[in-house]
């Protein structure tokens, strides 16, 4: 386990950052998909081929997972998150396809403390998952919990 780097206080709007690239494989895409998202065009290259797509895609929902994994290694770990509420957002708007290098950019868009605890409060996130082109591929908004360094006073 890392030690806390990032509170609450550390996420202020504007905040940003960018992870380095994680580039999908033939492979790893089917073997997500055999496992999670049976669709032809994830799991079998030949079948995909005659899909709308024209060819071997990952599925969305290894993309939100690849991001979640470049999240972690970039941050989270060294923050003191303590869960979601989930995504108020998530469009899927480009296929991935074997060979993509993917990476994620986070942008906090506002922070607000809890109005219940004085310990902790919530951090809005944009996240875009972007291919290799700049293009993004995948777009999420939702918020985070995170704690306080130093729980609110009533001056606070």
């Amino acid at each position: 386990m890392k030690p806390v780097r990032y509170y609450w206080e550390d996420f202020t709007p504007g905040w940003r950052y960018e992870s380095p690239p994680r580039t999908l494989t033939a492979q790893d895409i089917t073997t997500f998909a055999r496992e999670y998202d049976t669709q032809s065009y994830h799991t079998d290259e030949e079948a995909a081929k005659s899909s709308p797509f024209g060819g071997l895609i990952a599925s969305g929902w290894q993309t939100c997972a690849v991001a979640m994994r470049l999240m972690c290694d970039g941050y989270l770990l060294e923050t003191s998150c303590i869960g979601s509420p989930g995504l108020d957002e998530l469009r899927w708007l480009k296929p991935v396809r074997p060979g993509d290098a993917l990476r994620l950019h986070s942008v906090v868009l506002e922070q607000a403390p809890s109005q219940k605890d004085p310990a902790r409060g919530t951090v809005k996130f944009r996240w875009d998952v972007l291919n290799q082109h700049g293009e993004v591929v995948c777009s999420m908004t939702g918020r985070q919990h995170y704690r306080r360094r130093s729980p609110a006073t009533a001056d606070s």
